[in-house]
């Protein structure tokens, strides 16, 4: 995992919910933040432009799941497939295992109790 982390933690709700109340447009709107983020950290993803083309959509998915792995640590096959084929469902829980990196915590390890 890197030490350098710097993607926003972001409500995995809200990054589930507006796409939905937005008509689809928070969708980008996150994807173009992230990339950014991703970016920022020293990794490289692609322009978000390519979600316009036809196939670019499955190697921009896979050039932001890559800045992802490299900014946190977190799989980048994994990631690939739950954006490719959840949607937004996908993205909310990128999006929380992003967040859990913030925090320390792992998918499917509980926090301990004091």
């Amino acid at each position: 995992m890197s030490n350098n982390v710097h993607l926003k933690r972001r409500s995995a709700a809200a990054v589930f919910f507006l796409p939905l109340v937005t008509f689809g447009i928070y969708s980008i709107v996150w994807y173009a933040k992230t990339r950014g983020e991703v970016n920022a950290s020293g990794a490289s993803a692609m322009t978000t432009w390519w979600i316009l083309c036809p196939f670019g959509l499955f190697w921009y998915l896979w050039s932001l799941t890559k800045g992802i792995n490299v900014a946190t640590g977190l799989g980048t096959g994994g990631n690939y497939a739950l954006l490719l084929l959840l949607g937004g469902i996908g993205q909310a829980i990128v999006q929380a295992r992003v967040n859990g990196v913030h925090t320390g915590v792992t998918a499917g390890v509980a926090p301990a109790m004091a």
